[in-house]
């Protein structure tokens, strides 16, 4: 497990990487961590893959500031310091969201976004009637209940993160023990539940951003690959009809038969569109 220096705000990422040619940045989600892109990884021997923890997961640094821009700052270090001009970026739930900022902040370090949701463009529509149970964990995680209730209880994580993989995941998936096992060994040690939900109390809950966003009046222009999933209950397909305000090269492809976490579902799936833009 190599880590990063430093960066700027002091903090350092773990990660993994393997392969060679292109250069490949895969983000992980929430909850999870980078193991998430491993059945990925091996499927891409021909390219330069790089797989960190997010600040504030897993195996990197916890800090104050894990806003996406924050999470980028970190990820440029990590380019840098690999020696890494240009990379095609890719990313689900808080990775898309980082691998979004990172496009858009530094068009010049991504060669292509490969992205499934969140993306921008659910509006007022995250506040419909089927939308709005979905979002419950994202206002639990502003409350110091999460200390009292989650954090630093192994049982009470891993009883948690079970109900999300199986809830959120597609109809013929079934997680592995042998998962809930790591990302309990990550979630688990007291702070680390608390620090991987400071995502959302930065201000990244989906229904916060979804109601004040408007197009930009620059679009990202990084040349972008949207995978939706058929079986997300946080993300319909019907959100995916407003990318073209925000994307000014993007194309949508559906993951049929997959639910939230596309990477460990599909991965497949995710190797052939990474391929076909590096």
């Amino acid at each position: 497990m190599p880590r990063t220096s430093p960066d700027a705000d002091g903090c350092a990422l773990a990660y993994d990487r393997g392969g060679s040619g292109a250069p490949v940045l895969l983000l992980h989600g929430w909850p999870g961590d980078r193991s998430d892109w491993a059945d990925v990884a091996v499927l891409l021997p021909d390219r330069d893959v790089v797989v960190p923890d997010l600040r504030g997961f897993g195996e990197s640094d916890r800090a104050e500031d894990v806003t996406a821009a924050g999470q980028a700052r970190s990820l440029l270090a990590l380019l840098d310091e690999l020696g890494i001009a240009r990379a095609v970026v890719a990313g689900y739930d808080v990775g898309s969201r980082v691998g979004q900022t990172l496009a858009a902040a530094h068009p010049d370090r991504v060669a292509a976004l490969v992205v499934a949701p969140p993306l921008p463009g659910a509006g007022r529509r995250v506040l419909e009637p089927q939308a709005v149970p979905e979002f419950w964990y994202q206002h639990f995680h502003q409350l110091a209940l999460v200390e009292e209730l989650v954090d630093g209880r192994p049982d009470a994580v891993r009883a948690y993160l079970r109900h999300f993989w199986e809830h959120w995941s597609g109809p013929a998936f079934t997680v592995s023990e042998e998962r809930l096992d790591r990302l309990t060994s990550r979630y688990s040690p007291p702070g680390a539940f608390a620090s991987s939900v400071g995502w959302y109390r930065s201000g990244n809950a989906m229904i916060a951003r979804s109601l004040a966003e408007r197009p930009p009046e620059n679009r990202i222009t990084v040349p972008t690959t949207v995978l939706w999933p058929e079986h997300d209950p946080l993300f319909p397909r019907a959100w995916s009809d407003r990318l073209d305000e925000f994307f000014a090269d993007v194309t949508l492809y559906p993951l049929d038969g997959v639910g939230h976490f596309s990477p460990v579902e599909a991965p497949s799936a995710w190797a052939t569109h990474l391929r076909s833009v590096s």
